[in-house]
């Protein structure tokens, strides 16, 4: 496959569903953020087309098109794509893990609880970089679908629980389309079971039905303090 550069980009519409929750938002957002990237069998009249931010992966299109040494550059990626896909990704991958996944969408609002003494929850600001580039590396993936922490802060899509300079809890938009914004969030260890996700996340899906957008959650069937969240 080839990299796709920006003057070169499909159509969205002739490939991806603009309207649907979840994951599928990744082809927009991918546009918004700029973190995303583009490939193409062909540059001109594309059979098959990928497209990756994070560590997420879309495919789209006609599977033949493409070689099983084509995808190698996407080992280890959460790949989201239709059925016919599969023969080329068991060609392609020495081990395939099948990730059930849970889509629930925003339909009643809530009253965020009140946080914990010395908690403030609020919207990021890029005056939070620091913050949050000071997160563990393993949590570092919160931010991986606008760049870098700075993106994220400067993004006006997140939310995050404070105790004077420090994160303890973070909510944002992971992928933003034009009908839905799929949620991310996470809190550190040792602040857990104190509701303060749930704070940000209910400041951060007031901020998304603002902007006329339909919050949108994407999580594992095995992951139950997520489903619990969600």
């Amino acid at each position: 496959m080839i990299e796709l550069s920006a003057d070169q980009l499909p159509s969205l519409s002739h490939w991806f569903t603009a309207d649907a929750p979840g994951t599928t938002a990744l082809a927009e957002h991918a546009l918004v953020s700029g973190a995303g990237h583009w490939w193409a069998d062909r540059a001109t009249d594309p059979r098959a087309v990928a497209v990756a931010c994070a560590d997420h992966l879309l495919l789209r299109g006609e599977p033949t098109a493409l070689a099983p040494i084509a995808l190698a550059p996407f080992a280890a990626h959460y790949v989201q794509a239709p059925v016919r896909f599969l023969p080329l990704l068991g060609s392609a991958f020495d081990l395939l893990v099948p990730w059930e996944r849970l889509a629930y969408v925003h339909r009643v609002p809530v009253s965020p609880p009140r946080p914990p003494h010395g908690v403030t929850v609020r919207r990021l600001t890029p005056r939070d970089t620091p913050a949050l580039t000071a997160l563990a590396a393993d949590m570092a993936w919160v931010h991986a679908s606008w760049g870098s922490a700075a993106d994220l802060a400067a993004s006006g899509h997140g939310w995050a629980a404070f105790h004077k300079d420090r994160v303890l809890a973070v909510a944002c938009t992971y992928f933003r389309g034009t009908a839905y914004e799929d949620i991310a969030c996470l809190t550190v260890p040792e602040h857990r079971r104190r509701r303060l996700a749930l704070a940000c996340v209910t400041g951060l899906c007031q901020d998304i039905a603002a902007r006329r957008h339909t919050p949108s959650w994407t999580c594992s069937r095995d992951n139950r303090p997520s489903r619990l969240l969600a």
